[in-house]
């Protein structure tokens, strides 16, 4: 299965009851569910299946939440159907997903994972006073036309920057509002299709995160690291990497810089990769990869029957 990739969804995908399934089916995505439940000392579980959506939706409880039904979306298929992410060629993930990915490759323990995660949600989330900072979805726009928005906001004296480069023509930018305002009045003048503000806590993904890359760096230096069973494609630099000390520097150096999505998954193409897996909530990352490579064949792994239909395909293909 040389030509597989499981990829790892980010914030924005969380829902009441996801994982629930999986927990009754699999004792195996139950042990995750209760191992995050401990290490944070908080009934994370009950929340995420039957919780308030707005609770859930906080970047510290969304970040273990969203880990957690992804690795126990992978504990079950190894356990249900004999596969696992040493089956795939990478693993990569969509910002904090990429803690997903590193967990799901046995490079960071799932404890460890829930308490960075907490850690870095909180610390996101406190980078910045509320209201000060702003993102925006620009559609139909290029990386050019982006980078020409920026430019325009930071002429009002705040930051601008390109946070997250999801798929052609879907990218996102963060910074400080007036900028953002600033950002998106000049992208709809120059032709961009659309450019509007989006529901968020904060700024991520740009430099007024910096305190939080502190906090980060901080949490990451007397965390336990080692090399994942296949290489993670990280958002930071969209190239794989197996080296414990390089993973330590991405995870730091990703909560300020651009989510690289699309060269990421450019990159696993380019080498081999034919066919993903998005393990965990929603299918956002395998709806963003048809505007990236049409031929990629794309996988849900978030309910038992998604990881019946995915084992079905894996064991009656030679070669994914």
């Amino acid at each position: 299965m040389t030509g597989l990739a499981f990829i790892f969804p980010g914030q924005g995908s969380q829902e009441i009851g996801m994982g629930k399934a999986l927990a009754d089916a699999f004792p195996a995505a139950r042990d995750v569910f209760a191992e995050v439940d401990e290490a944070l000392g908080q009934d994370l579980s009950a929340l995420m299946w039957t919780g308030d959506i707005d609770a859930l939706t906080l970047t510290a409880n969304a970040q273990p939440a969203l880990m957690a039904h992804s690795v126990a979306a992978m504990r079950a298929l190894e356990a249900g159907f004999g596969l696992s992410a040493a089956d795939a060629k990478f693993v990569a993930g969509h910002s904090l997903g990429e803690y997903s990915a590193l967990a799901s490759a046995g490079a960071i323990s799932v404890a460890d994972t829930a308490r960075l995660l907490r850690i870095r949600g909180n610390a996101m989330q406190g980078a910045v006073p509320a209201g000060a900072g702003a993102m925006a979805a620009l559609l139909g726009a290029d990386i050019a036309q982006a980078e020409a928005a920026c430019e325009a906001g930071r002429a009002t004296g705040g930051a601008c920057e390109i946070a997250n480069d999801n798929a052609p023509g879907q990218l996102v930018l963060s910074g400080s509002k007036a900028a953002i305002d600033a950002a998106c009045e000049h992208a709809r003048a120059n032709g961009v299709k659309k450019a509007m503000a989006l529901n968020v806590s904060a700024p991520f993904h740009c430099s007024l995160m910096q305190p939080a890359a502190d906090a980060m760096a901080e949490a990451l230096s007397g965390a336990a690291i080692k090399a994942p069973v296949v290489p993670v494609v990280a958002n930071i630099s969209a190239t794989a990497t197996s080296d414990p000390d390089t993973i330590r520097s991405n995870l730091v150096a990703q909560v300020t810089g651009r989510v690289r999505w699309t060269e990421s998954v450019q990159y696993m193409v380019s080498r081999g990769v034919t066919a993903t897996a998005e393990a965990g909530a929603g299918k956002v990352l395998t709806v963003m990869q048809r505007r990236i490579e049409k031929s990629l064949n794309g996988f849900t792994l978030g309910t038992p029957e998604d990881l019946e239909a995915f084992a079905a395909f894996i064991k009656g293909e030679a070669h994914v």
